[in-house]
């Protein structure tokens, strides 16, 4: 599915200004969605909205002579890719005052791209549009980019593609989704709160510019007036009192396209307890003298710079609870009813968390049970055992304010008895049919559970991860859900399965299935752990661990490519080194205990002992690939 493309002729009649402008209206919600597209998200929904509705009506002066239709998309790219050196602090028209405007959200693909391409330049952005939503060729969006006053529009093309290999055929259809259509709106209020507080110290301000003309004329009359008293405090970190916090309105999460923790109205019994907001903000702010301060990995204890927003605040278990969020991190504070144990301040990064990393929060956790409280958008909850995939999930009751009753957790030091984890669903609002797993594992926010499936035959497009509900994803998850351990605080986001190889095992073994679990945490790092396992296994029964590496971009979208070996005994107690590798490996070699080699993604050959083998492969593309490590 394609928008229909620019019509850019290369000859022109000479059309007076009038076909210009019925060129424009023709054309107009495409050119707003290039607009929209290519100006930073950091502008936020509405001022952008706005802003990519002004540079096309703004586009007509300059789309008198030549090619129109080239003429107006050169001038809405000039205008949308010069913003950042030219900034403009507010659109000319239209102005809409009082309201904010926004697109409708879309579903978790949808929120995925628009997080792919905040991370591409401007340009590159602008190459995405027009090459994929707009089918034009490399060489025509080159033109326009180079006329645009892009400095390398090779670069940005090159990178177009790149975002586009990585999505596959669906690139064109998300593009079109209501998420990225600027002219398909919703309308809300502004922040009616701080509004009304405007007002008040617009009032204020001017009551002191009365007051103070006044002592100016004294002054003046009556001689110089006392030095102002600069003693009073200031709350580190710029963050002011408790009656400051940031609060959401309840409807916010159904009308942004930004599904996150910003989305989170105040809930809980105590959001008006300014009391207890004061020590839990000055807990964060100011250190607060016997408060116990516990950090997740990778995770700073600076205060915030500016109010945090509540998400939370209430009793769970006999403790006072107080959820902030600062942009970046999740603070928990806890404070017991009694004086018998000392208050403690939970932080952990949570940044670029989306729909599903966002989804719910760990309020306690106590006698191997742990309660959550889950975001506004989760309309069903339930429980399920990772290790019996052919158990339905249990239903989970959440009160009004969205906290959960007592959910099992993974001990430390487990035997792999279960593997509890959450089932959550989305409202149709936020996207049709979303269900997604999260497993608690020690932090604050619980881990985001995922499935990439076996590429296809030949060498087809990656596949991209998955939400880990579907039949097959339960199957491979079964066998890696001993490797979830709780040890207290990981810092892992999210980790995602990726069986990338299969294969026939002689002796009548049955199917093998390699898989490659990589585990993300929230600064970037990864570690992954490659293993197999069997069709003659039981179910549940944990994968055979072939390779493990950590700091590494293997198995990811960063990198595609990996190829494994180890040694195997089969049913009739011969050994065998089996070797395999994902979709674009075209030969393997072993040497070692075992020399061979095979032009193939997969390899089994005799050996006569538990071998010690080094694999390599030949990927299409003629590069050569290291094995993770064998065994």
């Amino acid at each position: 599915m394609h928008l229909r493309p620019f019509r850019l002729r290369t000859k022109d009649a000479g059309l007076r200004v009038l076909d210009a402008e019925s060129v424009l209206l023709e054309q107009y919600g495409d050119l707003v969605r290039l607009a929209h597209l290519v100006l930073p998200a950091s502008l936020g929904r509405h001022r952008r909205v706005l802003l990519a509705h002004s540079l096309v009506q703004g586009a007509l002066p300059g789309a008198r002579t030549g090619p129109v239709e080239r003429s107006l998309c050169v001038a809405v790219l000039q205008g949308a890719l010069a913003h950042g050196r030219r900034p403009r602090l507010w659109p000319r028209l239209p102005f809409v005052v009082g309201l904010r405007l926004f697109p409708r959200s879309g579903g978790a693909a949808e929120l995925a791209l628009a997080q792919r391409l905040s991370g591409v330049s401007a340009a590159g952005r602008a190459a995405f549009v027009l090459c994929v939503a707009h089918a034009l060729p490399d060489a025509v969006v080159h033109d326009l980019l180079k006329d645009a006053g892009v400095a390398d529009p090779a670069a940005a093309v090159r990178a177009a593609r790149t975002v586009e290999t990585g999505l596959g055929e669906s690139a064109a259809t998300l593009l079109v989704a209501q998420e990225f259509d600027a002219c398909a709106l919703q309308a809300g209020p502004t922040d009616l709160v701080g509004r009304r507080r405007r007002a008040r110290l617009g009032l204020g301000v001017a009551a002191v510019a009365v007051v103070t003309s006044g002592v100016l004329v004294a002054t003046a009359a009556g001689g110089a007036a006392p030095p102002a008293d600069r003693s009073a405090p200031v709350a580190a970190g710029g963050a002011g009192p408790a009656a400051d916090l940031v609060r959401a309105p309840a409807g916010l999460w159904d009308n942004t396209s930004r599904v996150d923790f910003t989305a989170w109205p105040a809930r809980g019994p105590r959001v008006r307890d300014e009391a207890l907001l004061g020590r839990a903000l000055a807990s964060w702010t100011h250190r607060s003298a016997g408060t116990r301060v516990v950090l997740a990995a990778a995770t700073t204890a600076n205060p915030p710079v500016s109010a945090p927003q509540l998400l939370y605040a209430g009793e769970v278990d006999g403790r006072a609870v107080v959820l902030l969020y600062d942009g970046r991190r999740l603070a928990r504070y806890s404070e017991p009813g009694s004086s018998g144990r000392a208050p403690e301040l939970n932080l952990a990064r949570v940044d670029d968390a989306d729909v599903t990393t966002a989804a719910a929060v760990t309020l306690g956790a106590d006698d191997g049970h742990a309660r959550y409280v889950l975001a506004p958008w989760v309309a069903e909850a339930q429980t399920r055992d990772l290790t019996r995939p052919e158990v339905l999930g249990r239903p989970l009751h959440v009160t009004a304010d969205g906290v959960t009753d007592p959910v099992p957790v993974v001990p430390a030091a487990d035997r792999c008895g279960s593997r509890p984890v959450l089932q959550l669903r989305s409202s149709a609002r936020i996207a049709e049919r979303h269900a997604f797993l999260l497993a608690g594992l020690g932090d604050l926010s619980p881990v985001h559970l995922t499935y990439t499936p076996l590429p296809g035959r030949g060498t087809p497009p990656a596949r991209q991860p998955r939400e880990a509900t579907g039949t097959a994803a339960l199957l491979a998850w079964a066998h890696q859900a001993c490797s979830l351990e709780s040890p207290g605080s990981t810092g892992v986001r999210a980790v995602n399965v990726w069986d990338f190889a299969e294969q026939e095992l002689p002796d009548g073994g049955g199917r093998a299935v390699w898989s490659c679990a990589r585990a993300d945490g929230w600064r970037g790092s990864g570690e992954v752990t490659v293993s197999f396992r069997t069709s003659r296994d039981a179910a549940g029964a944990p994968a055979r661990a072939v390779a493990r590496a950590q700091a590494t971009a293997a198995c990811s979208r960063f990198g595609q490519h990996v190829v494994a070996a180890r040694g195997w005994r089969s049913p009739k107690n011969r050994w065998f080194v089996l070797a395999a590798g994902s979709r674009a490996v075209v030969r393997l070699s072993v040497s070692g205990d075992v020399s061979a080699v095979k032009g193939a993604r997969t390899l089994a050959v005799p050996a006569s002992q538990e071998p010690r083998v080094v694999v390599r492969a030949r990927l299409n593309t003629g590069e050569e690939l290291g094995g993770i490590g064998s065994r």
